[in-house]
């Protein structure tokens, strides 16, 4: 077993600890709570001025989920607490339709703008309403985010209620962001407890598995309905930073079944996705790629995001602590260094979210559509936590 020195293990940790705390949540505290119309402003630019004021419902609710997270499980810090209800509150307002759908996005007062034919806003306003009815002591909004849950299990079935037909000309596939989104709502829903969701969870994770092709080695993001390869533009597209997020969610549920080869198959689904995903050229991670080695219809292929690396950094060092192999701890290193010194934004707080391949920043806002609070800080806990332990143990 491979083991870093205990002077390396603290000054990572408190790395990871300054991140969160002297830089990310700042910045995040001042620039983003609305406190006149409630919720947040997500679309903030590299100083924190706001230069949209569009809210988009799923970052609301991962905004409440992440500071309700921190107060339950850092500090019971009051000023947490109270930038969490801002969001739950607006959320509950304005963001839930009759039907109990989502919109995805509302304006600055909370009037409706958008809504999507996907499930993943009503997936992360459960986790808000989970998250927060612990820190608030509101059990009645724990009971909401089980009966929303509810519908969702219902709507991931059955995706014509969403408005998405299954046409004449189409191949029946699966989407891995299905499962593995699900998979994380149960376990933050129940707190880690299976108990009632027993059949959901393993259908969950029968669904995941079958986008991990042992054979190729390879997860891919579209499979056929019986997990089988597709040779089309969508079933060959590898999103290696979502297979490694995949593969860490897919741990949390090893370690709470006792399931050692679950754990070895999250292992592998991450150390694949790392191995073609990496750019060796300039480091960090592709965003798409091509099964084949064709050229990735998505325009932006090649650029360097945000949250595959934060996802990585967590899944590294989540196999470091479960192998304690030494090229599980390189490649946490490696990725933590690639975040640090091109997302990390020392003048203004926050980090970055895009750059190109070289590594260059293309988009300076620090918040966006699809850029909030979550991925970063989130990887900065767990990794935080992680270090912890492995600072106690060494």
């Amino acid at each position: 077993m491979f083991t870093p020195g205990k002077k390396d293990i603290y000054l990572l940790k408190c790395l990871f600890e300054q991140e969160l705390f002297g830089n990310v949540i700042p910045f995040w505290s001042k620039h983003s709570p609305d406190r006149i119309n409630g919720g947040y402003y997500n679309c903030l630019n590299r100083n924190g001025d706001v230069y949209e004021t569009t809210k988009h419902v799923w970052l609301q609710a991962r905004q409440v989920w992440m500071f309700s997270k921190l107060f339950n499980q850092f500090e019971p810090k009051p000023e947490w607490l109270e930038i969490a209800g801002l969001g739950i509150d607006f959320l509950r307002k304005h963001a839930v339709r009759q039907d109990r759908r989502l919109y995805f996005s509302l304006n600055e007062h909370g009037a409706p703008k958008w809504i999507q034919r996907k499930i993943f806003s009503e997936c992360f306003y459960i986790i808000a309403l989970a998250e927060y009815s612990r820190a608030a002591d509101r059990p009645e909004l724990l009971k909401e985010a089980r009966e929303q849950f509810e519908i969702v299990w219902n709507l991931a079935k059955d995706h014509s209620q969403l408005g998405r037909p299954v046409l004449e000309g189409q191949i029946p596939s699966r989407s891995l962001a299905v499962p593995m989104i699900l998979l994380n709502v149960i376990e933050e829903l129940s707190g880690g407890k299976p108990s009632g969701y027993e059949q959901e969870i393993e259908d969950c994770i029968k669904q995941l598995l079958l986008h991990v092709h042992e054979d190729k080695k390879t997860v891919f993001e579209t499979v056929g309905m019986e997990g089988q390869f597709l040779n089309t533009i969508e079933g060959r597209l590898l999103n290696p930073g979502h297979a490694i997020e995949a593969g860490w969610f897919l741990h949390q549920w090893a370690t709470i079944l006792s399931d050692n080869e679950l754990h070895q198959t999250a292992i592998n689904m991450i150390r694949w996705s790392h191995e073609r995903g990496w750019d060796q050229k300039h480091g960090g991670l592709f965003y798409f790629l091509d099964y084949k080695g064709h050229s990735p219809t998505q325009l932006e292929w090649f650029m360097k995001l945000w949250w595959p690396h934060n996802e990585a950094m967590i899944a590294h060092l989540l196999n470091y602590s479960i192998t304690g192999e030494q090229k599980d701890w390189e490649l946490f290193k490696q990725v933590q260094e690639y975040s640090f010194s091109h997302f990390h934004d020392d003048d203004h707080g926050g980090w970055f979210g895009y750059l190109n391949r070289e590594g260059d920043v293309t988009h300076n806002f620090k918040g966006g559509p699809y850029k909030g609070f979550f991925h970063v800080p989130r990887s900065l806990w767990i990794c935080f936590k992680l270090l912890e332990k492995l600072e106690i143990s060494s």
